[in-house]
């Protein structure tokens, strides 16, 4: 559309191309607008040796995403001006972020938390009695020393109760202004779901990042951002994420080869889509249904 635009009013060619970044940026910047969950910006990247150009949407924050209501604790609930939800509310919301939020963003679930510390700790085992052994025979520890090491099913009971999916509700248990915050979000997650790989802005491989980004092949594969509450798992995020805070973290959110001018509209409706899903996940967030309303 901005190249039509030029060409309509006669532009010269430096003035053309100025006017169409111009008109790119500033679409950018409509389509991102209201994203308080990650900053965000989006990289235009030139191909060598003949590859097409190509744009990156990166992740400039680091660090856990503050989920608002959904992670206040029980202790909170006798504080002055302090209410804490229903623990099925928080558990169904914080189940929906997890369901969502990765669609968009680099995010690291209790998940990949689990996979990292497994192989960080106990060489990949994920049961007690094989990490044991593997302590014992490849670290050397006697087994003495287990009962103060850490194992993996004391790391499954550090997740606090909303984290657990048991604890979700129906969303007919749910009040109504929640269920609608949550439908959004589903609607939002179908929404991108649907779009079609090749052309999601919200979608990179390794193999493209590397080849637009060369200096990434030296970062951490880990996302930048994690849905795990630092409160509770300080030191194992401490321990697996010291190559990210190092040498950085695998931020980019999305990359896409444009091969032609038409996939640039079909790009923008994919970004628009993905920043809707995390509008929506924000609203959920900055929605608390404990305050009472007047």
């Amino acid at each position: 559309m901005a190249t039509r635009e030029a060409t309509a009013h006669g532009y010269t060619r430096h003035e053309a191309r100025r006017h169409i970044e111009r008109t790119f940026n500033s679409a950018v910047l409509e389509a991102l607008a209201g994203i308080d969950l990650a900053d965000l910006q989006v990289t235009v990247l030139i191909g060598e040796n003949g590859n097409p150009p190509a744009l990156a949407v990166i992740c400039d924050s680091i660090g856990q995403i503050d989920m608002g209501w959904i992670e206040k604790s029980n202790v909170l609930s006798g504080a002055l001006f302090s209410s804490v939800a229903p623990l099925s509310w928080r558990a169904t919301a914080y189940r929906a972020l997890l369901q969502s939020i990765g669609h968009a963003l680099p995010v690291m679930s209790f998940e990949d938390l689990f996979e990292e510390v497994s192989a960080y700790y106990w060489d990949g085992e994920t049961e007690d009695e094989a990490a044991r052994a593997s302590l014992m025979q490849w670290r050397g520890h006697d087994p003495a020393d287990l009962d103060d090491m850490p194992m993996p099913s004391g790391l499954k009971a550090q997740r606090p109760d909303w984290m657990l999916t048991e604890n979700a509700a129906p969303l007919k248990q749910l009040p109504r202004d929640l269920c609608m915050r949550l439908r959004a979000l589903r609607k939002a997650v179908e929404a991108i779901s649907d779009v079609d790989r090749a052309s999601n802005a919200w979608v990179c491989e390794f193999d493209q990042v590397a080849h637009y980004l060369p200096g990434y092949q030296d970062v951490s594969y880990l996302p930048p951002m994690t849905l795990v509450p630092f409160d509770h798992f300080a030191r194992e995020l401490d321990d697996v994420c010291q190559v990210g805070m190092q040498e950085g973290f695998m931020n980019v959110a999305g990359l896409r080869p444009i091969t032609d001018v038409a996939m640039i509209d079909a790009w923008f409706t994919s970004l628009r889509l993905g920043a809707d899903l995390l509008r929506a996940a924000q609203t959920l967030i900055d929605f608390d249904p404990a305050k009472p309303r007047g």
